[in-house]
C-alpha cells in the first residue's frame, strides 16, 4: 500500500512543490496561477452569483491547465491550509511572497512584517475594546491590503479578546493588484474571517456604499469569503436591504413607539391604542 506523504505545512515544503511547478515558466506566472486557482475554489464553494460562478469555473480550469494537472497545486493547498491550521498568527502567503522576491516595486510593494501588523492592530483594539464590546458587530478595513497581514493580526487580537470575530467583526479590504488581493482572500477565508476583498483602486475608485453590502462599481472586482455566508451576516443583510428599501421610514408602516392593549373579558373583544 502506498504511503500517504504527510504534510507539515511549513515554507520549506511549499516552496519544494511550488519550484517544481517553476520547470517551464517563470515563478511569478506559477504564483498567480496557483492564487488565482485556491481563490476560485474557495469562492466558488459558496458564491453562486452569475455570471462570477461561471467567469471562475472557467478560469480555474484554464491554471490547472498551464499548471499541469491539479496534484501538485492541490499540495500547495493542503501546504497553505495546514500552516494556517498549526498556526494561524502569521502571515504565511505574504511571508511566502516577498522571501521568493515576487514583490512587484513599480507598485511599492514591501509588506509590513506580520509583527509590526500585530502591534498595530493590538493598539487599535485594545484603544477601543470597551467600544466594541457595546456593538452588535463591527467591520474593519484595510484600503491596501496586501496578502492580509494587518487583517490576519486583527482577527487573533479579536480571538485572544475573547471577541467571537466570526459572529462579530467584517473584514473589508481592497488592493490595486489582483495576485495579492487573492492572497489576503485565501488567507481571510481559511482562518474564518467574514467579510470580502476588492480589487480595485483606493484612491481613483475607491469601495463605497454599506460595508455589509459594498456597491460594486465597473473596474472593481469582489471576492466574497466563505463565512461571509453564514446565517449570522445573511440577516443582517436582510435587515439592510428592508432599510434600503423602506428608507426614511419604519421597516413596519407607522409604526408606533409604543402600543397597549386592552381587553374587555365581559365583552369579549379588545382594542389597542397607540401612545
Amino acid at each position: 500500500m502506498e504511503q500517504i506523504e504527510k504534510i507539515q505545512g511549513t515554507e520549506k515544503e511549499f516552496i519544494k512543490v511550488f519550484q517544481e511547478l517553476c520547470y517551464s515558466r517563470s515563478s511569478w506566472q506559477v504564483w498567480a496561477d496557483l492564487m488565482a486557482a485556491m481563490a476560485c475554489t474557495l469562492a466558488n464553494s459558496v458564491d453562486k452569483t452569475e455570471p462570477r460562478h461561471t467567469a471562475r469555473e472557467k478560469e480555474y480550469a484554464e491554471c490547472i491547465k498551464r499548471l499541469g494537472g491539479v496534484e501538485k497545486p492541490a499540495k500547495c493547498f493542503a501546504i497553505v491550509v495546514e500552516a494556517l491550521e498549526r498556526n494561524p498568527d502569521q502571515d504565511f502567503l505574504g511571508k511566502l511572497y516577498m522571501s521568493l522576491e515576487l514583490g512587484n516595486h513599480w507598485k511599492g510593494q514591501f509588506f509590513t512584517p506580520y509583527n509590526v501588523c500585530e502591534c498595530m492592530a493590538s493598539i487599535t483594539i485594545n484603544d477601543n475594546v470597551q467600544t466594541l464590546e457595546k456593538q452588535e458587530w463591527i467591520s474593519v478595513n484595510d484600503p491596501a491590503c496586501g496578502a492580509g497581514a494587518t487583517l490576519v493580526a486583527a482577527a487573533n487580537i479579536f480571538r485572544r479578546k475573547k471577541i467571537n470575530y466570526q459572529t462579530r467583526v467584517l473584514f473589508t479590504a481592497n488592493d490595486i493588484d489582483r495576485v495579492v488581493a487573492q492572497m489576503c482572500y485565501i488567507q481571510l477565508s481559511l482562518l474564518g474571517c467574514p467579510g470580502w476583498v476588492a480589487v480595485a483602486n483606493t484612491i481613483s475608485n475607491p469601495v463605497c456604499g454599506d460595508p455589509l453590502m459594498p456597491d460594486e462599481r465597473p473596474g472593481q472586482e469582489f471576492w466574497y469569503t466563505p463565512f461571509y455566508f453564514r446565517e449570522e451576516w445573511n440577516c443582517r443583510q436582510q435587515i439592510q436591504i428592508l432599510r434600503r428599501r423602506h428608507r426614511g421610514k419604519s421597516l413596519f408602516g407607522e409604526s408606533p413607539e409604543r402600543i397597549i392593549f386592552h381587553f374587555d373579558f365581559e365583552k369579549g373583544d379588545y382594542k389597542c391604542q397607540n401612545s
